[in-house]
């Protein structure tokens, strides 16, 4: 409505008040003003944004991408909406998130490395600094500028200080865990010399928990306070649902502790070949598709003993509770939408924020015993039997064998840049999509598309400057077109991804992959692989195809001059070799001696001793 006008109606209703107009004089200006008040009446709702991230959320967890977890909340979302199976992240838990609340790389944003890993030769550099910078703007920046109520709970994992944290890069309402990890029962942390998790309410420093506290419960319930207290205004809504779940330990409320149990008991190639079954009946992956090998230092679960079957398969047993502790109070919010009618005006984007943990992270920060991280570990996370797995001070990861579960059928997890690293499980449903309710797109998608895309959503644009700062370009790419059914990749076949992270480098090119990591998972040597044929990067093609080595090669030396690469000089993975049994092929059956059976003669042929 013009300003003029706005200033006529108020002219009117002092004058109605004092009797001092007549009838005829209100019918003629509400004439004058009618036609804007309907246009603005006619004019589309913006809709509401959730974005849900699942803290090492595995690709193949969720049912709608062939688990056998109970996930009918997320699977109801897939069935409203889009699964897309091309969708990559980065590495870890910091650097994607950098990139979601950016859409700059990750060299540039400030998290070229994660904080607690910043080689030597990266401290004091532009784009390594360890938190989100402030050379970049925010997506919360951005769509609260364009008239969006902005609300973060669960885990930040970009910055403490008073300039770094939730409310000052743009949330107005948050409840936020700013580590990496820690207890989801207290403020319990890991280390001698950070004891205590640190957390931020509405941009304040909290110096303790509600009593009632319980992670995921807790960021629902403060998620579902925010949205119902400003929602009278009529302003539209992103909320960053940073779920702390289902990162390690694995700590859960009693009554969810035991839903599977002995159902692991059969071990982690039975699940995996299970799991790979029903991707193929739901088309998230091609009949044809192959697992990748099973981890060389991963035993076959065939030759354990079933004791230690049981008790590995107890730790998958907790982790899938948590996944559908998650998955409930997800069910939580959407009911709660449904109820103040917002629900259908919301567009929701699930995902996991990188591959499957597979690293022991406890054995990683606790150390060797006689040091101080040790002492502090045996006090402060000493419920160690299996009876306690869940409790408070207990500590639960399910190691590199359920990893590679999650994230069948492919190879490596977490921290690593094999596509079980990096590629992930994306959902998107809501108003804004035209395609088919339940359908599945193979398009090449990346986690910094979604600062171009929301932002179109919310009917605003990148800016070139903020605050007199020049910023720097999105790398992300609009998914709008893909939405709306007019295309099925925001990406061309000449677009091209890359990675770099502990000095492991990656690039995706249309069906191909490029790769070189430190050993052993790697070979040092550059990798090249070709996902369309084998996405479980079985098959080194490097020495078959020098050719499309070298243009993949030069596709990799452009990122890393466009976006500041610095390699590490020191890496969390430098020992990793001498750590690890030597690499070996995984061939089944190998050798026959550990699966030679009792042999039986023939009956017939049998005799006793003769005296």
């Amino acid at each position: 409505m013009g300003t003029a006008q706005a200033r006529s109606i108020r002219a009117v209703s002092t004058k109605l008040r004092r009797g001092l107009v007549t009838p005829c004089l209100v019918a003629m200006v509400g004439t004058l003003v009618m036609p804007e008040i309907a246009l603005a009446a006619d004019a589309p709702r913006r809709p509401n944004i959730v974005v849900i991230l699942g803290d090492d959320l595995g690709f193949a967890d969720m049912g709608a991408f062939g688990g056998e977890i109970r996930t009918p909340n997320l699977d109801s979302l897939a069935h409203n909406g889009v699964r897309f199976t091309n969708f990559y992240t980065h590495a870890s838990c910091s650097p994607t998130r950098s990139m979601l609340l950016s859409g700059v790389d990750t060299h540039l944003n400030g998290l070229g490395n994660m904080d607690e890993w910043t080689a030597p030769n990266q401290r004091g550099l532009l784009g390594y600094e360890g938190y989100l910078n402030d050379r970049v703007a925010t997506l919360p920046q951005l769509l609260k500028g364009a008239g969006y109520h902005t609300y973060m709970v669960g885990k930040w994992h970009l910055g403490k200080a008073p300039e770094q944290i939730p409310r000052a890069r743009g949330f107005e309402r948050d409840f936020s865990l700013l580590d990496g990890a820690g207890s989801y029962w207290d403020m319990t942390n890991f280390t001698a010399a950070s004891p205590k998790s640190v957390f931020t309410e509405d941009g304040r420093y909290l110096t303790k928990l509600p009593d009632d506290y319980y992670a995921t419960k807790t960021y629902t319930d403060k998620l579902i306070g925010f949205i119902d207290a400003q929602r009278g205004d009529g302003k539209p809504f992103f909320a960053y649902v940073s779920h702390q779940a289902p990162h390690d330990p694995y700590h859960l409320p009693k009554d969810w502790r035991n839903r599977h149990v002995g159902e692991y008991d059969k071990g982690w190639d039975a699940v995996r070949q299970e799991r790979l079954k029903r991707q193929v009946e739901l088309g998230i992956v091609p009949a044809d598709t192959q697992l990748a090998e099973r981890m060389w230092f991963v035993p076959d679960p065939t030759l354990l003993a079933p004791a230690t079957r049981a008790v590995l398969g107890k730790k998958m047993e907790l982790y899938a509770g948590m996944v559908e502790n998650l998955d409930f109070h997800v069910g939580r919010l959407i009911d709660h939408l449904k109820q103040i009618g917002e629900y259908e005006n919301t567009i929701f984007i699930v995902f996991g924020d990188n591959g499957a943990e597979g690293t022991d992270l406890f054995q990683m920060i606790a150390g060797t015993p006689g040091t101080r991280d040790y002492l502090f570990a045996a006090i402060n996370w000493s419920q160690t039997h299996p009876n306690a797995w869940g409790d408070p001070g207990s500590y639960v990861a399910y190691g590199p064998m359920w990893a590679q579960v999650s994230m069948t059928p492919f190879s490596q997890y977490k921290g690593w840049l094999g596509e079980g690293g990096i590629r992930n499980a994306l959902i998107v449903s809501g108003p804004n999509l035209k395609r088919a309710k339940g359908s599945l797109n193979s398009g090449l998608m990346h986690v910094a598309d979604l600062m171009p895309t929301l932002l179109e959503v919310a009917g605003t644009s990148y800016p070139k400057t903020l605050a007199g700062r020049e910023l720097p370009p999105l790398m992300g790419k609009s998914w709008g077109p893909v939405l709306a059914g007019e295309a099925e990749s925001p990406r061309t076949a000449q677009d091209y991804l890359a990675w770099e992270l502990f000095g492991n480098q990656a690039v995706r090119q249309g069906e191909w992959k490029l790769r070189r990591e430190y050993k052993p998972f790697g070979n040092g040597e550059w990798q090249l692989f070709n996902l369309a044929a084998d996405s479980g990067e079985r098959k080194d093609l490097a020495a078959a195809q020098p050719d499309k080595l070298k243009a993949m090669v030069a596709l990799w030396d452009d990122y890393a001059r466009t976006n500041n690469v610095v390699l590490p000089s020191r890496s969390v993975f430098e020992t990793l070799a001498d750590q690890l049994p030597p690499r070996v092929p995984d061939d089944p059956g190998y050798p026959p001696l550990t699966t030679k059976r009792q042999f039986v003669p023939p009956k017939d042929m049998t005799a006793e001793p003769r005296p």
